[in-house]
This record gives structure tokens, C-alpha cells and sequence, in this order.
């Protein structure tokens, strides 16, 4: 049925409601104005027309009413819009609202129409940062989308970072989607102020890695060093770090070190353990590093810790297995290390017919693994995921190849969570092997 549209001069105002209400319970404005908190005389001129109704009186109006909060929202949308110029300081707090009420259709009103006034460009961009790091994300994709399609022309910083917010929210669970999101996002890049451009050069990495993309992670690991490296020295002799997108602050060596731990990560992922092993003392040394605070010396024991489980990971993944005891000791005393070692360990296992058992069975706590944070925040949850999925497939091989039933349970979960993230390799290994179950944690009995 084809919706009719009223003038201005047809469509009923929010007062004509009050006014309706006003006199059905027989009150006056007076008494509405005790009951709603509004001052009188506001009130009065309110319903003469003389004054528009501010956001926080018609949150009064409404709940003195008993209505639902939003119930007049589309009719103040048209009130803010189309009775009397549009005004910033009613529209701000009412898009606030309508974000956090849902009330998206509301917000697109409001947005199509501002964007025809370019005045209303970084406002409206303004409210879309707050609500990002509100973590309201649909009203925030919202306005960033109508933000960067008004600006798709200019090729402007604020255009990258609108596709950079909205390549954030997109990230997902689904690595195809995932690809997408980074492949038309990644060209915005260079356009980024400094603040963000290093953090996006490091989550395209991570959404590439996730992929198993390893050259262009490379790549993006050469130029975050290069941005780095550069930003470093420009800014030396101040005290320059970056807030990221949730408001930490990061220093710029850090980006530097963390550059490095990718080219190496690359290496070893190409099985080239010896050039990444190569790579470890460069992101172990901080005798460049100006900085002496807690940040400082917070970040480096961090770059430590992973150099040195790195450089036992290396040599034991080139079938150095001299190092597997030392390994084994140094990560018991790392937390955070234990799911990623224990998932190389039976890797190698498996490539060079070791038995480790005994490190199974003394780590099997672990096995589930746990999400854990570093000076770089939670490790990347697809990594995780994908790591995860491809652990159950290692440690279910390696049981497998010593005629153990329990590799069948335990490969057979390994695929049933490599569906859920569609990792293709995983999928297709673990159904090759596998006809039937025995439970995981018998792992703890083995040995």
C-alpha cells in the first residue's frame, strides 16, 4: 500500500499529543509541569509554539506520560528536521538516544538529511567516534557509512578513518567476510593520520595472518617497521605515543619491536626457521630504545619473554630437540606461552617422530585453550581460533600415528570447531582421518 506523506502543516506535533493527554486527564499545564519537571512557563510556550521541545523535556514529557521512551521519536525527528532549522545542539543529544535505543531509522533520517549541509560533516563524524568507543557499533556504522559516502570524492583523512572504523566493526568470525573487509580497506591506509595508521598496518596483518596469507603479511610487517622506524626518529626528543582506537596508549618502539616479531612470525610460518631465528635479537635488543618509564620497561620484558620462548621455538621446529627440555622449563614459568608451545611441540613431534607424551600430559590443563592478553592487548581471537583448530588436527595426527583410539575424539572436535571458522585446511585433514570419538581428556591419562 503506498504510504502518504503529510505536509508540515497536516502532520500532528508532539504538543498536539500533550495537549490531547492535558485534556483527557483533565490536568493544566501548570500541574503537568510539577508532574513532568519542566518549568512552567517552558512548558506553556512549548505548546503555543513558540519554543522547540528540547531532548531532555521530551524525555520529561514522555515519562510523565507513561509512554514508551522512544514513542516520540520519529515525530521529533520531523520537528527537529523540518519545523525549525535544524539545530545541533537538539540533534546531538538525540542521536545519542536513538543509538542507544536502536532506533536506527531514526538516525538515517537525521543523518541523509544534515549531509546535505557539509557544515555537518565532522559532527556528525564526531558522534560516530563516540559511539565507537562506546562500542555501540551499528549506530556508529551507520553514520560512518553516510560520513564516507558524502565524502567518497574529497580522498580525506576522514574518509580513511571512517572505512578504517568500519573495517574494525566488520572483523568477525567468518574469515571470507573477514578477506573482504581487509582487501577494501586496505588501500585507505597511507591516507590515516599517524595515530592509526600503525594500529591498522597491525590489524591487517593479523586479518591476513588469520588467512594464512603470509606474503602480504610480510609486506604489511615491512611497512609498519618503515612507518615506524620513521616516526621515531621525527619525533625524537619528545614524548610521542599513539592512542589507539580504545584509548590506550602505545609507544611508537613498540610498534617497532612488534614489526620485527611479525617478520619473524612470516619465517617461521614459511619454514624458514633459521632466518627467523635471525630476526629474534632484533626485536630482543632495546639499547636504541630512548624511553625509561614503567611503559618502557613493561614493553620490553614483554618482547623479552617472547624472543626467548622464540629462539627455544625455532630450533626445536628445525629439529634441534637438544632445546625441548629447556623449552618445556622456561614456558612452565610463562602462562601465556603454554597453548602456543604445547601446539608447536606437537607439530615438531610429528614432522621429526618424537615422543612428548610426557609434556602432554603434564601441560593437559592447557589443551582448552584460554584468551590471553599482552602490552598489545587480547591476542587476535581468529589466530586463536585457527591455531586451536589446527592443534586438534597435530595432537590427534601424533596419537593417531602411535595407534591411540583417543587422536579420534580428539580430531573430530578439532574439526568440528575448524567448521564454525570455515578453516578449509583443517576441515579436509581432520575428515580424512577420522570415523569415530573417544573423549579429550583422557590425554591427562596417557603417557
Amino acid at each position: 500500500m503506498k504510504r502518504v506523506v503529510l505536509t508540515v502543516e497536516q502532520t500532528v506535533k508532539i504538543r498536539d499529543e500533550i495537549a490531547a493527554y492535558l485534556a483527557k486527564y483533565n490536568i493544566s499545564i501548570n500541574q503537568f509541569a510539577v508532574i513532568s519537571g519542566i518549568h512552567s512557563g517552558t512548558l506553556s510556550r512549548v505548546m503555543k509554539g513558540q519554543q522547540a521541545l528540547a531532548m531532555n523535556h521530551l524525555i520529561r514529557v514522555t515519562h510523565a506520560m507513561g509512554l514508551a521512551e522512544d514513542y516520540f521519536y520519529s515525530m521529533y525527528v520531523d520537528e527537529c528536521l523540518y519545523d525549525s532549522a535544524p539545530t545541533w545542539r537538539r540533534l546531538r543529544p538525540f542521536l545519542l538516544q536513538c543509538a542507544a535505543l536502536m532506533r536506527m531509522d531514526c538516525i538515517e533520517r537525521i543523518v541523509q538529511n544534515l549531509l546535505d549541509n557539509l557544515l555537518y560533516v565532522p559532527l556528525l563524524f564526531e558522534v560516530a567516534e563516540e559511539l565507537f568507543q562506546q562500542k555501540n557499533w551499528q549506530a556508529a556504522s551507520l553514520i560512518y557509512e553516510n560520513v564516507g559516502a558524502s565524502e567518497k570524492y574529497q580522498h580525506s583523512e576522514r574518509l580513511a578513518l571512517c572505512k578504517y572504523r568500519l573495517f574494525l566493526i566488520s572483523l568477525g568470525d567468518d574469515p571470507h567476510s573477514n578477506l573482504i573487509a581487509a582487501t577494501l580497506f586496505e588501500g585507505y591506509v597511507g591516507k590515516l593520520d599517524e595515530v592509526n595508521q600503525l594500529d591498522a598496518l597491525k590489524q591487517l596483518a593479523h586479518t591476513f595472518g588469520a588467512l594464512h596469507k603470509w606474503d602480504k603479511v610480510g609486506e604489511l610487517a615491512e611497512e609498519l617497521l618503515r612507518l615506524a622506524s620513521l616516526q621515531y626518529e621525527l619525533h625524537k626528543g619528545t614524548d610521542r605515543t599513539h592512542n589507539n582506537e580504545q584509548g590506550h596508549v602505545r609507544p611508537l618502539y613498540g610498534y617497532i619491536l612488534y614489526a620485527h616479531l611479525l617478520r619473524a612470525h612470516v619465517l617461521e610460518e614459511c619454514g624458514d626457521y633459521k632466518s627467523a631465528l635471525e630476526i629474534v635479537p632484533m626485536y630482543m635488543d632495546y639499547s636504541w630504545i630512548r624511553e625509561e618509564d614503567e611503559e618502557a620497561q613493561r614493553t620490553i620484558a614483554q618482547f623479552q619473554e617472547w624472543g626467548t620462548a622464540n629462539n627455544y621455538l625455532y630450533r626445536l621446529m628445525d629439529g634441534q630437540i637438544e632445546v625441548l627440555g629447556e623449552y618445556v622449563e622456561y614456558i612452565s614459568t610463562c602462562e601465556n606461552e603454554i597453548f602456543t608451545a604445547l601446539f608447536k611441540i606437537v607439530q615438531s613431534a610429528n614432522r621429526y617422530n618424537w615422543d612428548v607424551d610426557h609434556i602432554l600430559k603434564r601441560f593437559a590443563d592447557y589443551i582448552p585453550y584460554r584468551q590471553y592478553s599482552s602490552v598489545f592487548g587480547k591476542r587476535n581471537k581468529l589466530i586463536l581460533n585457527d591455531n586451536y583448530a589446527q592443534f586438534r588436527s597435530e595432537l590427534a595426527t601424533y596419537y593417531l600415528a602411535r595407534r591411540r583410539y583417543t587422536g579420534d575424539k580428539v580430531i573430530m572436535q578439532g574439526v568440528g570447531l575448524s567448521a564454525k571458522i570455515d578453516s578449509e585446511h583443517n576441515v579436509i585433514r581432520g575428515t580424512i582421518s577420522v570415523d569415530f570419538e573417544i573423549n579429550i581428556s583422557d590425554i591427562a591419562k596417557l603417557g
